[in-house]
C-alpha cells in the first residue's frame, strides 16, 4: 500500500549534479525534462556557472515516443562549443532512463572531444542525492581519472572526502576546516570541491598517499574504488570532528595512519585545547546557570551531521542523548554499523538510533520522549515548530535550513565547537528573553 511521506529531507539521485557544480569549471549536462533539472539545481546557488545556464536536453513528448539520444548528442555538441568548461558530466533523469536512452553510447561519440565528457545514470527512482553524489564520483574515477598518465605518489598528499556539496549548508566551511586541520599537522590536503579547487586538484587524486573519508557512509564506495583503481589506501573516520574531544582524536588518528611523529602533533593539540577550554571556562556561568538550558537532546538530521553533533554534546558538553533520528534514507547495508557509532560515547553512554524519512512520525515520537526539562532539538527548519510546542531549545544544523545565512561557517574543529555553542546559546537567549 502506498504511503504518504511527510517532510522528506533529501532530493533524488539527479541531485548529484550539485556535486558536479561544486567542482570548479565542471559542467553538469542534464538529459531530463526541464522541471527535473530546475528542481535539483535550484538551491545550489551559482558557481562557475549559474544554475539557470546548465545545458539540458529538455525532453518532451517527442523524445519520450521516439527516444532522446539525438537530442542529447545535439546538446553535448553545442555545450562543448559555447561553454568554457574543463569537464562535462552528463546526468540522466527518470524519464530518459525509463525510455531507455543509452548515455554510454552517446557520450562515447565524444571520446575525441577537446574536453572530457563522461556520463552517470542518476534516475530518481534508483536513489537519493546522497547516492547520486557517490555515483558521480565513481563515474569521474572510472571514466576520467583512469585516463590520466600513471605516476608516483606525491609524498604527504591526502585526498579529503566528507560533506555532500550544496545539500549540507555547512559543506564548504567544513571542508575548509578539515583542510586546515590536516595541513597543520604537516600533510598536504587535496579537496576537489569548492572555490577554485577544480580540475587541477581532481587531477592530483590518483597520486595521493592516502584518501581520508570523514563521513559515516557517504563516500565509502568511492574510496574503496580509488583503492582498487590506484592502490591508494584509505582512512575511514566516521565522525565529522567538532570540539576538543573529537578533533584531538581525529588529529591523532590521521597522524598515526600517515606515520607522523606524535610529539609535534601532541604539541599542536595541546595548544588548541588550552585555547578551547579557556573560552569554555570563562563562560561557564552562561552554560550551566541558565535554567532554560537543556539536559537532554535529540538530533534530526543526516547520519553525517547527527553523529558530529551528538558526540560534541555528549563528550564535550555533558548532555545526555535521547533518540537520534537519521533522515537521509540510509541504505540498509550501512544501518547496523552506523547504529554502533552512536554507542561509542564517553563513559559508556549510548544513544538509540531511529532511521526514518517521515517528519510526521519523527515529530510524534519526539513528543512522546522524556527530556528531563526543556529538550534540545538539533535538526532542520522542520523541527522548529515541534521544539516550540515542547518549550525546548532549537538549533538548525541541516537541510532544509532557512534559519540564517551561512557563507563559510563551520562546526568542525576546535573553533567549530565554540561556534556551535555560540549559535546554540544565542538561540536560547532569543527564545527566553
Amino acid at each position: 500500500m502506498a504511503k504518504i511521506l511527510d517532510e522528506p529531507r533529501y532530493a533524488c539521485a539527479l541531485g548529484g549534479a550539485q556535486s558536479v557544480q561544486a567542482i570548479h569549471r565542471a559542467v553538469p549536462v542534464f538529459h531530463s525534462g526541464p522541471g527535473c533539472a530546475g528542481r535539483v539545481s535550484g538551491n545550489s546557488g551559482t558557481g562557475y556557472l549559474a544554475t539557470n545556464t546548465f545545458p539540458c536536453s529538455n525532453i518532451g513528448e517527442t523524445e519520450v515516443v521516439f527516444g532522446g539520444e539525438d537530442r542529447l548528442h545535439e546538446v553535448i555538441e553545442n555545450s562543448l562549443k559555447v561553454i568554457d568548461g574543463d569537464l562535462f558530466v552528463v546526468l540522466s533523469g527518470c524519464t530518459t532512463e525509463i525510455v531507455g536512452d543509452d548515455l554510454a553510447q552517446v557520450v562515447g561519440e565524444f571520446a575525441d572531444a577537446e574536453k572530457p565528457v563522461i556520463y552517470v545514470n542518476t534516475p530518481g527512482f534508483k536513489g537519493t542525492n546522497y547516492e547520486g553524489h557517490e555515483w558521480v564520483v565513481d563515474a569521474i574515477i572510472k571514466q576520467y581519472l583512469t585516463t590520466l598518465p600513471k605516476g608516483d605518489k606525491i609524498k604527504g598528499l591526502v585526498n579529503i572526502w566528507s560533506s555532500v556539496p550544496s545539500h549540507d549548508p555547512y559543506w564548504i566551511g567544513d571542508l575548509r576546516e578539515l583542510e586546515n586541520l590536516v595541513r597543520e599537522i604537516g600533510l598536504t590536503p587535496n579537496i576537489v570541491f569548492g572555490e577554485h579547487r577544480g580540475i587541477e586538484n581532481l587531477n592530483k587524486v590518483p597520486y595521493a598517499e592516502f584518501n581520508l573519508l570523514v563521513s559515516p557512509w557517504v563516500g565509502l564506495q568511492n574510496v574503496k574504488l580509488l583503492e582498487e583503481k590506484f592502490g591508494t589506501p584509505y582512512l575511514h573516520y566516521p565522525t565529522l570532528p567538532s570540539g576538543a574531544h573529537e578533533t584531538s582524536a581525529f588529529l591523532r588518528a590521521v597522524a598515526q595512519f600517515a606515520g607522523l611523529d606524535s610529539e609535534p602533533v601532541e604539541k599542536i593539540i595541546a595548544k588548541h585545547e588550552e585555547e578551547y577550554y579557556y573560552h569554555l571556562e570563562r563562560n561557564v556561568s552562561v552554560f550551566f546557570e541558565n535554567r532554560t538550558a537543556s539536559k537532554m537532546f535529540s538530533t534530526v538530521s543526516t547520519a553525517h551531521r547527527a553523529l558530529s553533533v551528538a558526540k560534541f554534546l555528549v563528550n564535550d558538553f555533558g548532555l545526555m542523548p535521547n533518540r537520534q533520528y537519521l533522515t537521509e534514507n540510509v541504505p540498509e547495508e550501512h544501518k547496523e554499523r552506523i547504529a554502533q557509532y552512536f554507542k561509542d560515547f564517553s563513559y559508556g553512554i549510548e544513544a538509540e538510533v531511529v532511521f526514518s524519512t517521515d517528519g510526521y512520525e519523527i515529530h510524534n515520537d519526539i513528543k512522546e520522549q522524556y527530556y528531563a526539562g526543556p529538550p534540545l532539538i538539533a535538526g532542520s527548519i522542520f523541527e522548529k515548530k515541534v521544539t516550540k510546542e515542547l518549550d525546548g531549545n532549537f538549533i538548525c544544523v541541516s537541510s532544509p535550513f532557512q534559519q540564517k545565512v551561512v557563507l563559510h561557517s563551520s562546526y568542525v574543529g576546535y573553533h567549530g565547537g565554540l561556534k556551535f555553542l555560540e549559535d546554540l546559546f544565542t538561540g536560547v537567549y532569543q527564545t527566553y528573553n
